[in-house]
């Protein structure tokens, strides 16, 4: 039996001659930290893949159990929790942290891709060049997540099997933080290879919030602050020249911690507000999710003139044809209501 398809709604669309050409939808939820849902467009309630917006949570146990022991900083945080461009900050600080348990690439269960500096940068990969695991945009995570099974005292051999310490960790943390109990996490397989689970936007955001607030959690003591604040100091690491991550993280100042998701999902939280916001394109396309997150920004009455400034390097350009003539654009149409709305 096919599962309920998500209600999206329309978030944005590409225009040719004024009239709308191409249509995107998509869903939002923005929630606090006591799990109030502020505002809405669309289905918040149907389970989506969080795919890479999990990586906080995914580091949580192991910041929790061995940052210290470890020697963690904030620098190392961030990136357990990129999606990076296998730029050299990138792949030699993978290699680091393996080696703190005496492992290397090998041990490494990502897969290998061409580095994301050359698509996200219009940029050609050097000829003959060859690359590994430490490549992959997720080598961080899986790094991490050898050291969690390290720390734990599990074998790191089959860190990625859904009975494996390490995994387990993991679901108890998204269980933790998003309120969606444990036996009923919607559970899928990543790009990577990694065990993802499928979340309301809903509770996606709540979890997002969670990390926000100074005050201890309950459970896992200040490892949410430690990794959202890591994350923003450093959202070259989290990502890399031409993301989105870094340009959402630098447009907030200090005050966003942001995680994308493969195939148009979106996570982003505010210190001082204490609110976050979970988006998913459904045709998973990056443009139209960033052109409409902007758009809940404005709404949201969260940007100044320089925060759109900083954006509108998100947002893309107007459309041209063959000869170079502007023939259309892509704007938001999403339209935030009132959290208790149906």
């Amino acid at each position: 039996m096919t599962p309920a398809l998500p209600r999206h709604v329309p978030i944005a669309a590409s225009f040719r001659g004024g009239h709308p050409e191409n249509i995107h939808h998509g869903s939002f939820a923005v929630v606090n930290a006591a799990g109030e849902l502020l505002a809405r467009a669309g289905d918040v309630d149907t389970p989506v893949f969080t795919r890479s917006s999990l990586k906080p949570f995914q580091a949580m146990p192991l910041i929790a159990r061995a940052a210290e022991r470890l020697r963690l900083d904030d620098a190392d945080i961030a990136l357990l929790c990129a999606s990076h461009n296998g730029e050299p900050m990138h792949t030699e600080r993978a290699a680091a942290l393996l080696a703190r348990i005496g492992a290397d690439e090998s041990a490494l269960a990502c897969g290998v891709h061409e580095p994301y500096v050359f698509r996200f940068n219009g940029l050609t990969p050097p000829a003959g060049a060859r690359y590994g695991a430490l490549h992959h945009n997720c080598s961080g995570k899986h790094s991490g997540m050898l050291l969690l099974a390290d720390a734990l005292g599990a074998p790191l051999q089959g860190y990625l099997a859904t009975d494996h310490p390490v995994q387990r960790e993991i679901a108890h943390c998204v269980s933790h933080f998003s309120g969606v109990p444990e036996h009923a996490l919607v559970r899928g397989i990543d790009g990577c290879s990694a065990p993802n689970i499928a979340l309301p936007l809903r509770s996606l955001a709540h979890a997002f919030a969670r990390l926000t607030p100074d005050t201890p959690d309950s459970r896992y003591g200040t490892a949410p602050q430690r990794i959202a604040r890591a994350m923003s100091r450093h959202p070259d690491l989290v990502s890399g020249r031409g993301r989105n991550d870094l340009h959402l993280m630098q447009a907030g100042r200090g005050d966003w911690v942001s995680k994308v998701g493969a195939d148009g999902v979106q996570a982003l939280a505010s210190f001082s507000r204490g609110i976050a916001i979970a988006a998913k394109c459904s045709d998973g396309q990056l443009a139209p999710l960033m052109v409409a997150l902007v758009a809940a920004l404005e709404q949201l009455g969260w940007l100044e003139d320089t925060d759109r400034e900083a954006l509108a390097r998100l947002l893309p350009p107007p459309l041209k044809n063959a000869a170079g003539v502007e023939v259309g654009d892509m704007r938001a149409v999403l339209e935030l209501k009132p959290g208790t709305c149906s």
